[in-house]
């Protein structure tokens, strides 16, 4: 059932006539509030409420041990330990301070300020759960993710997808991922029009949502690709999304994924899934600012050939790979002491 929360007076209301994503005035005082489907809010509501309770944690944690460097360290090596054989796919375990414990720790030795989000590794929602299957099937859903970025840039509430000219096998693949999706409220509104062949998808306003088919999904896949080769190796390790690097000059970059195994330097992971080659010159600059193996700085790019990603690694001095050559890549790489 359709809800919303009025930002100006506070009133929750549930309303039957209703769209999600529509807006409506508030019923007590008239201020235009957004209307949310209350599965979708609820959602929203529980995300802030355990992101706030493990801030709180950290904190009280941090406060706790202080003066106790020594015992700091262990106890973020037993958490890291901990997460061997947990389900990686669907926990909060590796959204805390202590899991990115290494990696602050790795930074500020080399004189770099990182600043975590600890939420962006928490894989109990389904973000990593529809980034697997986008990734898993990119020649066939690309053009889907790539259809609903635009609609996304363009300001447009909705997409058709004709199914009608596609193998029997592809429509009802692209139709059941679509389905999918809205399930887990990627889509506000889904329509399968049967006797055309038509999939009527109304588009979500929610800013997590548009990231994620704006990019977002790639550093998903990238992440959980990462998580899979670093668990079955047996070492620890720490893991974070969204990274803000600050040099010691102030120079501010943003890095999509990053992992620490033990013993070893750093993976980054650059992930694109649209044009980048205007940007090689500047990840080739940041990769020698942070010191790393050529092979340990990677730019994954969904698009690209293997040809494509062996020339280019050739040329550059960083690692190229694509969905189908990252996880060999990355096993490679970790075997290496």
């Amino acid at each position: 059932m359709p809800i919303y929360r009025c930002n100006h007076c506070g009133l929750i209301s549930e309303e039957t006539a209703a769209t999600p994503g529509s807006t409506m005035p508030c019923a007590r005082c008239g201020t235009t509030a957004t209307v949310f489907g209350t599965v979708f809010y609820v959602e929203k509501v529980l995300e802030r409420y355990f992101v706030a309770v493990r801030e709180l944690k950290a904190l009280q944690q941090a406060e706790a041990d202080a003066p106790q460097e020594a015992t700091e360290a262990e106890a973020a090596r037993a958490e890291v330990s901990a997460r061997q054989g947990v389900d990686l796919n669907n926990t909060q375990l590796l959204a805390t301070a202590e899991q990115h414990a290494p990696l602050q720790q790795w930074f500020a030795a080399h004189q770099i300020e990182a600043r975590f989000d600890y939420g962006a590794v928490d894989t109990s929602g389904f973000f990593d759960d529809a980034a697997q299957l986008i990734g898993d099937q990119h020649a066939l859903f690309g053009k889907l993710v790539e259809r609903v970025r635009w609609a996304y840039r363009k300001s447009h509430s909705w997409v058709n997808l004709e199914l009608g000219t596609l193998a029997q096998k592809d429509a009802q693949a692209i139709n059941t991922l679509c389905r999918q999706l809205y399930s887990h409220t990627f889509f506000a509104r889904y329509y399968y029009q049967k006797p055309e062949k038509i999939v009527r998808l109304t588009l979500q306003s929610a800013t997590a949502v548009r990231q994620f088919f704006d990019g977002g999904w790639l550093e998903w896949y990238a992440f959980m690709a990462v998580l899979r080769q670093l668990q079955q190796t047996q070492k620890t390790f720490s893991a974070a999304r969204g990274v803000k690097v600050v040099f010691p000059n102030e120079d501010l970059h943003e890095l999509d994924v990053v992992c620490l195994p033990a013993g070893q330097e750093p993976i980054c992971i650059e992930c694109k899934s649209g044009e980048f080659r205007q940007d090689i010159d500047k990840y080739v600059r940041l990769r020698k600012r942070l010191k790393l193996d050529k092979s340990r700085f990677i730019l994954c790019a969904a698009d690209l050939t293997d040809e494509q990603a062996a020339g280019l690694s050739a040329i550059y001095d960083l690692s190229f790979v694509n969905l189908q050559s990252l996880a060999p890549h990355l096993q490679r790489v970790l075997a290496c002491q």
